[in-house]
């Protein structure tokens, strides 16, 4: 049986004096779900007060980025060895990297490979544009972010990771994927890839979360497939109380 995991991405959002309200007001409802694996991922300036306030809770802290150098002359930049001071998770690829800050596969796969050597657990972000959808070329696309992705990887590291499938159309939209497709890109592109890579252990080991417009209202219906373990969660997991009820659904 995999873990359901539900991971909150803060990204540009919430000052060190916001960001610690709102841990406090879902501190102890995400304390009453030990059934769900729990990360909060706010920005690298908040990452120090809410490591000290999940202290001893259960709760798991995952950053939103960082480079795959160990360290030197590379302004502005965050290693996986100063993450992993804090942080237990680290959240790459996501589309906003992809698209904003020209992030590549090959570059995602070396910063996968930072994060594994300093035992870091990796959120994998893969999902075609709405022009590739509307194409039929998701099953090409999340395939190739995949294996350049993942390349040069062995099942022993694989099996450390998370992958989310966040289509960029839906991310932020508020047009969610249905339940039908993010299970058939999850169980029939995904996984399948996983398993002709990696084989069938790997495959069913490897925990895949659904993000993009995840909500209370619609989380219960992905959590209903079998192949869909979790979420990563945007905008929805800046309101305690929804993000409550998400975790709630992953449980239940």
């Amino acid at each position: 049986m995999r873990t359901p995991l539900v991971a909150g991405n803060w990204k540009m959002n919430k000052t060190v004096e916001q960001a610690c309200p709102l841990v406090a007001a879902m501190l102890s409802g995400l304390q009453a779900i030990p059934n769900v694996e729990r990360v909060l991922c706010p920005p690298f300036t908040a990452l120090m007060p809410v490591s000290a306030m999940l202290d001893g809770s259960g709760i798991q802290l995952g950053a939103q980025n960082l480079f795959w150098e160990a360290s030197g002359a590379y302004t502005g930049e965050i290693s996986a060895e100063m993450v992993k001071e804090f942080c237990q998770f680290v959240i790459l690829g996501h589309s906003e990297r992809r698209q904003y800050f020209n992030e590549t596969d090959e570059g995602i796969n070396r910063k996968v490979k930072a994060s594994l050597e300093v035992g870091l657990t990796p959120i994998v972000c893969v999902g075609e544009t709405l022009t590739e959808n509307e194409a039929g070329e998701t099953f090409q696309v999340v395939t190739r972010q995949l294996r350049l992705g993942l390349q040069g990887l062995n099942a022993e590291q694989v099996v450390r990771i998370v992958i989310a499938y966040e289509p960029v159309w839906a991310i932020g939209s508020g047009r969610a994927a249905s339940k039908e497709d993010a299970s058939a890109v999850i169980g029939g592109v995904i996984r399948a890839a996983l398993k002709s890579s990696f084989g069938n252990e790997v495959a069913e080991a490897v925990r895949i979360l659904y993000g993009g417009s995840v909500n209370g209202d619609n989380a219960a219906e992905y959590f209903s497939q079998p192949d869909i373990d979790g979420a990563l969660v945007g905008g929805a997991s800046l309101k305690a109380e929804e993000f409550l009820q998400i975790v709630k659904a992953a449980g239940e």
